[in-house]
C-alpha cells in the first residue's frame, strides 16, 4: 500500500494551503463576527477550480476526485472552518447531479456550480425531520395540466440556503408511501412561491449561512425532477455518504490547524524562564493531539479513496466522520487549554476553532447516528 500523495496531489495541497493563508485566513475572524457569507472568497475558490473538484472537465469541472476534495477542504478548514464548510457542502449539489441527473441537467447546472460561481445547496432537514428523514412533510404534488410539481412545506438548518442559486429539495411526491414517496427536485432561486425564512444565529461556522426555506405553492417544471419519483431517499443517503467525508475533512483541518497553532505557541510562550514546550505535561498533550489527528487523517483519506474507486464506503465514511469530529473537539479543547487565557480571547483563533469544531459532531448525521450506522454494518458483517 502506498500512503503518499501523488505529485499532482502534493501540488494541489500547496496551492490550497497558499490560498487559505492569503485569501481565507485574513478575513476569518471578521466573517465569524459578522456572520456575513464570504461571496468574494467563494468566487475566488471558483476561479481557483476548487468548486469544480470532483466534476469531470467536460461539464466545466476541474476533474480530480474525492481524495483531492479532502485535501482542499482540510487545508481551508485549518484557517476557517466556515469557508471549508461552504465549499464542502456546495459540492454535494454537483455530485448528486453527476450521479443521478440526466444529460440535460448536467449540461445546464454543472458548468454554473463548478466554475460559474453559482452556489448549490442540499435541503433534506425539516423542523420535525432531522435524523429521521422518514418524518418529512414537505410535498411536491404533480399538476398534470401544467406539467409542474407544486411544492409546499418548510426546510430548516439548510447550509447556504439563503445564498444558493440552485437547491436540491427532498419532498414527498406521493405522501401515502412515506419514504418510498420521497423524491429529489431542483428548485432555482427566485421561483415563485419559494422564499427564505429565518437565518439562524449559530454557535460556530457563522459565515456559512444556515437558513429556513419556505415553499408556498412553489411551481417547478417536471424536468427538474432528479432521477425517478420515489427514489429521493436513496439519492439523499448516497449524497450523505459523500457529504460525511466532507465533514470529516473539515474536522481534520480544524484539528490540524489547532495542533499547528499549539506547537507554535509552545515554542514562543516563555514561563518560569523557559518555553512551555519544555513542560512534560504539555508535551503529553501534544503527543495525544498529534497521534489522534494522524489516525483520523488516514481514516478520512481511506474513506475518500473507497468512494473515488466506486467501492462501498458507507461504514468507513461514517467511521471517518464520527472519529474526525470527536477528535476535532478533543484537539481544540486541549489547544485552548495550552493557550490558557489567550486561547479564551476572541483576538486569537482558538476560541473560534473550538466553537466551529462542535458542528462536525452534529450535521450530516450526529455522532450517535453514525454509531448506529457503524454498529449495524459491523453486526451484519459488512
Amino acid at each position: 500500500m502506498d500512503f503518499s500523495l501523488t505529485p499532482q496531489q502534493t501540488m494541489l495541497q500547496k496551492l490550497a494551503a497558499k490560498f487559505a493563508e492569503n485569501e481565507v485566513e485574513p478575513i476569518a475572524a471578521e466573517i465569524d463576527r459578522t456572520g456575513k457569507f464570504p461571496a468574494d472568497t467563494f468566487e475566488k475558490m471558483a476561479k481557483a477550480g476548487f468548486t469544480g473538484i470532483g466534476t469531470p472537465k467536460e461539464y466545466g469541472g476541474s476533474g480530480c476526485g474525492d481524495v483531492e476534495k479532502v485535501i482542499v477542504v482540510s487545508e481551508i478548514a485549518k484557517k476557517c472552518a466556515a469557508t471549508a464548510a461552504i465549499l464542502s457542502i456546495h459540492t454535494i449539489f454537483a455530485s448528486v447531479i453527476m450521479k443521478f441527473g440526466n444529460e440535460d441537467q448536467k449540461k445546464k447546472y454543472l458548468p454554473e456550480v463548478t466554475n460559474g460561481g453559482a452556489l448549490g445547496a442540499f435541503a433534506l432537514t425539516e423542523p420535525n425531520a432531522g435524523s429521521d428523514a422518514g418524518s418529512a412533510k414537505t410535498t411536491a404534488i404533480f399538476d398534470e395540466s401544467a406539467g409542474e410539481y407544486v411544492l409546499n412545506g418548510t426546510k430548516c438548518f439548510i447550509s447556504g440556503g439563503s445564498q444558493a442559486k440552485y437547491l436540491l429539495i427532498f419532498a414527498l411526491t406521493d405522501p401515502s408511501k412515506g419514504l418510498k414517496g420521497l423524491s429529489c427536485i431542483i428548485v432555482e432561486k427566485g421561483m415563485p412561491g419559494f422564499s427564505i425564512g429565518k437565518i439562524e444565529d449559530k454557535l460556530g461556522i457563522c459565515a456559512s449561512e444556515t437558513a429556513e426555506l419556505i415553499f408556498d405553492n412553489c411551481r417547478v417544471p417536471k424536468e427538474n425532477l432528479v432521477g425517478r419519483e420515489g427514489k429521493g431517499f436513496n439519492i439523499a443517503m448516497t449524497a450523505l455518504d459523500g457529504a460525511r467525508i466532507g465533514v470529516a475533512a473539515q474536522a481534520l483541518g480544524i484539528a490540524e490547524g489547532a495542533l499547528d497553532l499549539s506547537v507554535k505557541y509552545m515554542h514562543e510562550r516563555v514561563q518560569f524562564g523557559k518555553p512551555i514546550a519544555s513542560l512534560q505535561g504539555l508535551q503529553w498533550y501534544i503527543a495525544d493531539m498529534a497521534t489522534k489527528t494522524e489516525a483520523a487523517k488516514w481514516l478520512v483519506y481511506y474513506a475518500a479513496y473507497l468512494k473515488s474507486t466506486g467501492q462501498n464506503h458507507t461504514k468507513i465514511a461514517a467511521m471517518a466522520k464520527y472519529n474526525a469530529a470527536e477528535n476535532a473537539r478533543f484537539v481544540t479543547n486541549l489547544a485552548l487549554q495550552i493557550h490558557g487565557g489567550y486561547g479564551f480571547m476572541k483576538d486569537y483563533p482558538l476560541e473560534r476553532m473550538y466553537r466551529d469544531a462542535k458542528i462536525t459532531e452534529i450535521y450530516e448525521g450526529t455522532s450517535e447516528i453514525h454509531k448506529v450506522v457503524i454498529s449495524r454494518a459491523v453486526l451484519d458483517g459488512k
